[in-house]
């Protein structure tokens, strides 16, 4: 076994999250980039995908992407999460329709190919949240909508609902990769403001930032993510690697230097529960435990935990619902992976 490879087995409700379907080799061009270099060479790895025109979104697509787990003749919406007959597209109050989550003021490109077509950031909604929605940049606080009652409202913001507000951070930011100004493409980029409209930006960018790590990617966004990818050829890598956000847009304050190996998902979150890391390769020794979050701060730490040579095991503290990273180290031995623990 890889001395850097190291299998966590969780005990007491803790178990692994589904691995998206990532090709083999697919981000290899983007390994050990931050910044502008890293941008740069996720732009070159899904830019050109397969195009489809606006009324495939309505007739086929969306109604995969978006199909409900438990119904298959329905679709979850965005803002609300209502789930809803496939068959109720219109322009209806409570209908759905298509959202542009990066709004297609926001460049001047319509429902045109490639950007206005793009399922990565398109998604059924309810069609007067839709309205209600229009080219509003995305910032916290507001007043409550009457309908989307988790989404909050201002002359010039939407805030999403709770459960949400990671992938719509993450569709931004794929859009501000994708769409880089070439090949008579608009130069789409995500700031720190809000009231951009109709410039080809997107904020506010210190929100999106907090929201990719508040609300990690779940079971239906990566499922989401593949199923975009059977038709388009070419992933969100924000979903596959949320890391790839602070190292792009916060890299001062990324934690880009660790290694990542293996996403573990936390679910149910208790106050405390017992983890237990097992490995054929672990020696007996003494180990310190330290988890950070994406910005790189200590949220945990603990000296001296014993291994066995088999297993260790310790408590852990509650965490807020979103993505971490574990290392685990002795004078002999260092170990980094994921963390992700997702809300109840």
């Amino acid at each position: 076994m890889n001395r850097k490879t190291l299998l966590f087995t969780l005990l007491f409700g803790i178990s692994f999250g589904l691995t998206a379907q990532i090709p083999p080799g697919y981000y290899d061009n983007a390994q050990g980039l931050n910044g502008t270099a890293l941008k740069s060479a996720l732009h070159n790895i899904i830019k050109g995908h397969t195009e489809y025109s606006y009324n495939d979104l309505r007739d086929f697509i969306l109604r995969d992407t978006d199909e409900d787990p438990d119904n298959s003749n329905n679709v979850i919406l965005l803002y609300t999460g209502r789930s809803q007959s496939k068959n109720s597209f219109g322009g209806g109050a409570n209908d759905w329709n298509r959202e542009h989550v990066w709004a297609k003021s926001h460049g001047d490109f319509g429902n045109n190919p490639p950007c206005g077509t793009d399922a990565h950031h398109i998604r059924p909604t309810d069609a007067s949240v839709n309205s209600s929605r229009g080219h509003k940049d995305f910032a916290m606080g507001g007043q409550q909508h009457p309908e989307a009652t988790g989404c909050y409202f201002t002359e010039y913001t939407w805030e999403p609902r709770d459960e949400v507000k990671g992938d719509v951070a993450r569709m931004i930011f794929y859009m501000a990769v994708r769409y880089e100004g070439g090949s008579g493409e608009p130069d789409l980029e995500v700031v720190d403001q809000i009231n951009t409209y109709p410039q080809p930006k997107h904020g506010k960018l210190s929100d999106l930032l907090e929201w990719n790590i508040q609300d990690p990617p779940d079971d239906f966004e990566t499922n989401r993510n593949d199923v975009i990818y059977g038709y388009q050829n070419n992933r969100n890598p924000f979903i596959d690697h949320p890391e790839y956000v602070n190292a792009i847009w916060n890299p001062s304050s990324s934690s880009s230097s660790q290694a990542y190996s293996y996403n573990i998902t936390i679910f149910p979150q208790p106050a405390t529960d017992r983890i237990s890391i097992r490995s054929d390769d672990l020696i007996k020794d003494y180990y310190d435990i330290t988890i950070y979050n994406l910005f790189g701060q200590v949220v945990y730490t603990s000296d001296d935990t014993y291994c066995n040579g088999i297993v260790m095991t310790f408590e852990l503290p509650e965490l807020k619902p979103a993505l971490y990273v574990i290392q685990i180290n002795s004078d002999n031995q260092s170990y980094t992976s994921k963390l992700t623990v997702k809300g109840r």
